[in-house]
């Protein structure tokens, strides 16, 4: 979708704008939304970073996921200067500082949406990462931020504000931000103040955010939630230990993902995923997908890492050249399934 064409279906007379989910947990899925909940969300979102009129806005994301649509919306709500780019790897690349106008931004870039794979190959260019740490305030989306990655954005110079984002398609969006840079960086998300949390009995996050969702939202992220004081009010926030879709039942031992995978990267090189496959004597079991051509030496050396958790060690490991991902970057952990 080009800008001209959301643009056409924004002011048509329809109430509702098509958006499809990401797939990163099946193929994706066509949804109706409605424009004043995407004009709801674009409100929330621009009041707390503090967006105002004549602020600019980057758009460098695919308009064809909810993302990047929102990104317009919000330039639409708060009358930010829109810059848009063509969606690629390096959204810095030679950027031109004038929005879809012509208009000079003054040099500045208020607001930008990146996914991590945008912000990795933006820091690995000397001309990008200056540019990036001019950025007012930077959101990141769309798939985990890796450990290493985090922590080099947490030394970046400048004044920039960076914060990772929690929400989905459904929620039009993110409902919740967690600062990654600076003094007020935290694990935690904070959810918007007019967002209500809580668990199943299984620990997954149940989101209620009426302004941008007409239903109550039951997710597959197992979570911790705790209360905490901000300005003499109790509120509560959240942190994420991975995905109920994620936990690999195998033999009546549940292995979670993201657990695995964490204590794997600091010791391999080249990229890498765990996922789940159905068995007939385990129900599924765990395989390891790599782009490392050496499997057999992975496969050692993970054997060693994992000796003291022997239920985590996969049964499987296969390599690949490219490991399966999303149109937006995320694990296709269902490729084998």
């Amino acid at each position: 979708m080009t800008l001209e064409d959301f643009f056409s279906e924004w002011n048509n007379d329809s109430d509702r704008v098509l958006v499809h989910t990401s797939g990163s947990t099946g193929k994706p899925k066509p949804m109706m939304v409605e424009k004043k909940r995407m004009l709801n969300s674009a409100r929330i979102t621009c009041d707390f970073l503090g967006l105002k009129p004549g602020d600019s806005a980057l758009l460098c994301m695919s308009l064809d996921y909810i993302a990047g649509k929102m990104v317009v919306v919000r330039s639409i709500e708060r009358h930010l200067h829109l810059i848009s780019v063509s969606p690629s790897g390096h959204p810095l690349k030679n950027i031109d500082l004038k929005d879809v106008n012509g208009k000079d931004v003054n040099g500045e870039i208020t607001f930008a949406a990146m996914v991590p794979m945008q912000v990795y190959n933006t820091l690995q260019v000397p001309e990008e990462r200056e540019r990036l740490t001019h950025i007012r305030h930077l959101i990141i989306g769309g798939g985990a931020i890796d450990a290493s990655l985090e922590k080099e954005l947490q030394a970046l110079p400048g004044n920039i504000a960076i914060w990772s984002t929690y929400g989905m398609t459904e929620t039009l969006s993110h409902i919740a931000l967690r600062r990654i840079n600076g003094a007020e960086a935290s694990e935690w998300y904070q959810p918007f103040d007019s967002v209500k949390i809580s668990q199943t009995e299984e620990g997954c996050l149940v989101i209620d955010a009426p302004l941008v969702c007409s239903e109550t939202l039951v997710t597959n992220d197992i979570v911790e939630i705790e209360s905490y004081i901000y300005n003499k009010v109790e509120k509560l926030r959240f942190r994420i230990k991975g995905r109920k879709d994620n936990v690999i039942c195998s033999g009546g031992i549940k292995i979670q993902i993201e657990e695995v995978e964490a204590l794997l990267k600091p010791h391999l090189e080249k990229p890498f995923m765990l996922a789940k496959k159905k068995d007939e004597k385990f129900g599924e079991i765990a395989v390891l997908l790599s782009e490392d051509k050496g499997i057999k030496k992975v496969e050692a050396t993970i054997r060693r890492l994992l000796s003291d958790h022997k239920y985590w060690i996969p049964r499987e490991f296969l390599h690949v050249d490219h490991l399966p991902l999303t149109e937006t970057g995320k694990p296709k952990r269902s490729i084998l399934l």
